[in-house]
């Protein structure tokens, strides 16, 4: 394969520059300054004038639905809508049914997406068994079988001394922990953001708090136990401020903030719309501008999607009823570009820092992941930074489309996804 004439993004080393590349097999083989016609016979070509080639975007955070809930998403359909999204790699989450809590779930999840998956997918561990915080899983044979990290995502372990325990063994094992910081007692039924809209619709609110005390719990114990530690999609002001914190004390903590969360405010509900129901829940400017000057200054390390489908008869009960989350995977290219990059907040170079080269670094995945260099695995997403489109129900790749961007009007697109060498979407 033959990709001409685009500029060339490498997080990598910071550069962009205009030429062309070659894939062989499935690494870039070479790459040229602006060239002519240099295809070979039998090669396929791809024309990237006026686009951006850039390393395939590694998200960190999705639920594919898969096993148990495939009426909501499955393995197939989620990566059909990662790869329209230019994502090469997604992390799935394990509050599936059953949950990823034995390696013979963790292998049906590793099977179906060699047979299935049109991208990269890495499973995730419970730490517990069915995620109920009482016994901790077999951590040792989890991570032998191939689970890239641990996270009771949805929820956190709120026993301290079991947990404690469980970053002991991640810390051992050099493993990685994804923690959804989340204070289950002070978060009670909380359903949105306390203030402006928990008032507005006379619902239960979600305090900052609920996500800052956990946060500070978790990055303290793991920097006192040496262990890796992912704060999953941030939403306050104070959990940038402890980012700062952590880092400054030798913590080995990352970070990752979702589009959502640094593209709208709980003041944006300005209807019962359940598709603005997430949670984290949507905060305020505030927390907004904090979440935005920890991505620009580089606190927060990647950005990722929480990419959370639904059916669309559960999102459309009141705030209440409805469950928590947004689709994320085939809008936050654009949103990003469109809210940070177009804006002249961060440019491409830092775009794809924070969508590729980072969140390899924090998987500690091979180095050849991530950039665009010869030798490089040739996982790529083709993006016009010129092209506006409208978010549309009927477009959605995924099975669901719980998302309050429908009908928004978005810069920039990605055209072409290849991985493994392979193309995998076209435009």
């Amino acid at each position: 394969m033959l990709i001409k004439n685009g500029s060339i993004v490498d997080p990598k080393s910071g550069t962009i520059t205009k030429g062309t590349l070659r894939i062989e097999d499935n690494l870039i083989k070479n790459i040229y300054p602006e060239a002519g016609d240099i295809s070979l016979p039998e090669e396929e070509v791809i024309d990237a004038t006026g686009k951006y080639i850039m390393p395939g975007f590694i998200d960190l955070h999705v639920h594919l639905r898969d096993p148990g809930l495939t009426y909501k998403e499955d393995i197939a359909t989620g990566t059909a809508a990662a790869a329209k999204g230019g994502v090469t790699t997604i992390c799935a989450m394990p509050n599936t049914r059953p949950v990823v809590d034995t390696v013979e779930t963790l292998n049906y999840v590793h099977d179906k997406a060699a047979k299935e998956a049109k991208v990269r997918v890495k499973q995730l561990s419970a730490f517990t068994m069915n995620m109920e915080g009482k016994e901790l899983v077999d951590m040792e044979a989890m991570n032998d079988a191939g689970a890239v990290a641990f996270s009771e995502d949805g929820k956190s372990v709120m026993d301290i001394n079991l947990y404690r325990e469980a970053l002991k063994k991640v810390a051992a094992m050099d493993a990685l922990v994804m923690a959804h910081c989340e204070d289950k007692d002070l978060v009670g039924k909380g359903v949105l953001n306390e203030g402006v809209a928990s008032e507005k619709y006379g619902v239960p609110g979600i305090p900052n708090s609920v996500e800052d005390v956990i946060t500070a719990r978790d990055m303290f114990l793991a920097g006192e136990l040496g262990a890796r530690l992912h704060i999953c999609h941030c939403s306050t002001k104070g959990t940038v401020e402890l980012m700062r914190m952590g880092k400054r004390m030798g913590f080995r903590v990352t970070a990752e903030v979702c589009p959502h969360h640094f593209t709208l405010t709980d003041a944006d509900i300005t209807e019962a719309d359940s598709n603005y129901k997430m949670n984290p829940p949507l905060r305020t400017e505030e927390d907004v501008k904090a979440l935005i000057e920890g991505l620009v200054d580089g606190t927060m390390d990647c950005i990722s999607t929480d990419h959370a489908p639904h059916g669309k008869e559960e999102k459309e009960k009141f705030f209440t009823e409805a469950p928590f989350g947004i689709t994320g995977l085939e809008t936050s290219a654009a949103l990003t570009y469109t809210a940070l990059v177009d804006t002249g907040l961060m440019d491409i170079v830092e775009m794809a820092r924070k969508m590729s080269y980072n969140p390899a670094k924090v998987l500690d995945i091979d180095d050849s992941f991530g950039h665009i260099s010869e030798g490089a695995v040739a996982d790529i997403a083709i993006f016009d930074p010129e092209a506006e489109w409208e978010v549309k129900e009927e477009e959605f790749a995924s099975k669901a489309s719980n998302t309050p961007y429908i009908g928004k009007v978005l810069k920039g697109r990605v055209t072409h996804t290849i991985v493994d060498g392979k193309l995998v979407y076209e435009l």
